[in-house]
């Protein structure tokens, strides 16, 4: 739709404009107004649209801090020498017996058998074993618990010194 589609539009719109152009509100009238409109906005917006950057940034600062703290207090206690307190690892004699599996998928094994290796310390330090720079390259004489069908179940380190 074109304005010269309605020329007799046009010239009532004109008059219109004309007529108002002439009202004028007085001035106290739009000052009320504009109060009245400022202390609503301000009481309509909601608390999170009050807060600024600053308290937005230490909010989500403490906030970080508390889920940091909860972590670090959910982890499990170790034991003196380092090694966890789960039944995953446990210290006997100088040696340390590693499940690989859960214990249930142990003990359901029909027929475990015991074989007789050396493991590197390296490989040892992604299981939690501490290693040093010393004896890194070093070999840990150890027995293997390997399930029916092939898969490690359990290692026991005859001596971890």
């Amino acid at each position: 739709m074109h304005d010269d589609d309605f020329p007799e539009l046009d010239t009532r719109l004109a008059q219109l404009r004309g007529a108002l152009a002439q009202v004028d509100a007085p001035r106290c009238v739009e000052k009320e107004l504009m109060q009245a409109f400022a202390s609503q906005s301000a009481r309509a917006r909601p608390w999170y649209r009050r807060l600024g950057m600053l308290e937005w940034s230490a909010a989500v600062a403490c906030a970080l801090v508390c889920v940091a703290v909860v972590g670090l207090l959910s982890l499990p206690p170790r034991l003196a020498d380092g090694f966890d307190d789960s039944p995953l690892v446990r210290i006997d004699n100088g040696g340390a017996f590693i499940a690989l599996d859960s214990v249930e998928r142990i003990e359901a094994d029909p027929a475990p058998r015991l074989i007789e290796t050396e493991v590197s310390r390296t490989m040892l330090a992604a299981l939690g074993l501490p290693v040093t720079p010393e004896n890194a390259g070093e070999a840990v004489r150890a027995e293997m618990l390997v399930g029916a069908a092939g898969e490690p179940l359990a290692l026991r380190l005859t001596s971890i010194d």
